[in-house]
Parts: C-alpha cells; structure tokens; sequence
C-alpha cells in the first residue's frame, strides 16, 4: 500500500487533471494554424506599418529596391 489518505489520492487526481487540461490547452493553442496565421499577419503588418498606419520608410524603401531590381533584371534581359 501507498500510505496515502483517499484524500491525498483525490487532491493528486485533481491535480493531474488540472495539468492535462493546461497541457491540453497549450498543445491546442499550438495546433491553431488559422489563429497562428492571424498572428503573425498582424505583428507583420505592426512592424511594417507607423501608428497611423502608413507604411515605414524603410518597408517603402525596400520594396522601392526590389521593384528596381525586377525592372532592371527584365531590360537586361531583353537587351541580350
């Protein structure tokens, strides 16, 4: 036998079960691909977007240089 109380048992049950349920919960939370996926679009858009919500200047400048370095590579292209 253990020696424990049927009391000591129950609050050892409990206690498990309240652990489960957060593991649970966590595991869940985890697998939430959509919820996951509105996250991460909504701390893109904080870190490209000013508090009025206007563009950075450096996301305008970025895709400024990859518009740049699209065009350029096309007129090269076809230069050849």
């Amino acid at each position: 036998m253990s020696g424990k109380s049927p009391e000591e048992i129950e609050a050892e049950i409990a206690a498990q079960r309240e652990e489960l349920a957060a593991t649970v919960d966590q595991l869940t939370a985890k697998l939430d691909v959509k919820a996951n996926a509105q996250r991460k679009a909504a701390d893109l858009k904080d870190r490209a977007t000013t508090g009025t919500g206007s563009p950075r200047p450096e996301v305008l400048a970025a895709a400024g240089s990859l518009i740049a370095m699209a065009i350029a590579l096309v007129w090269w292209r076809r230069t050849r």
